[in-house]
């Protein structure tokens, strides 16, 4: 599936991709607030794709001026989802490069995963979360429609040992039709 919007096209990630995913992933900025390790190599960007990006409805979050990806945005559908759905709801999850920060790529991108969602994958909700301390994270919700939901305490992340306290907000299939 490509899905496309003004600015970007969101397309299945590919090994192609690795040098731009280490490009941004490796910055110390982007994975540890959002609870993934930073990429340490090239061939770790390719491992990630082969592994962790390869998963169904995940996308790169490529720009239309250059062709080349410098985020992604995925959901997490059902029993996918960390934080246990039904099949009827999704949990959105997002990032991009340090340098396209503030230009509103992201929320754009979650924009149309919320469209996609709820008028092709017929999703009843879609969830979102962040960790305390992730403000970008938080206002790209609030722009998108979330609504905080719960905060859930000692939450693992993919890094080792590290337990945070995520916010986790939600958009009903009506809320989203009456935005």
């Amino acid at each position: 599936m490509i899905l496309e919007t003004e600015r970007l096209i969101l397309r299945p990630w590919e090994e192609t991709d690795a040098e731009d995913l280490y490009r941004y992933a490796s910055h110390p900025d982007v994975g540890p607030i959002a609870g993934w390790a930073v990429h340490t190599s090239v061939e770790d960007s390719r491992d990630i794709i082969r592994t962790v990006l390869s998963a169904p409805e995940t996308y790169a979050v490529v720009l239309k001026e250059t062709g080349r990806p410098a985020g992604s945005v995925g959901l997490m559908l059902g029993a996918a989802s960390n934080i246990g759905l039904p099949d009827t709801e999704g949990e959105i999850g997002y990032w991009i490069g340090v340098p396209y920060w503030g230009r509103g790529l992201i929320p754009e991108a979650v924009r149309e995963m919320i469209r996609y969602g709820f008028e092709d994958l017929n999703l009843d909700r879609i969830w979102c979360g962040y960790f305390d301390g992730n403000e970008k994270s938080r206002r790209v919700q609030e722009k998108c429609g979330f609504r905080y939901h719960h905060t859930s305490e000692n939450v693992p992340c993919a890094l080792e040992g590290i337990l945070r306290t995520e916010q986790v907000s939600c958009l009903s299939r009506e809320e989203w039709e009456f935005c």
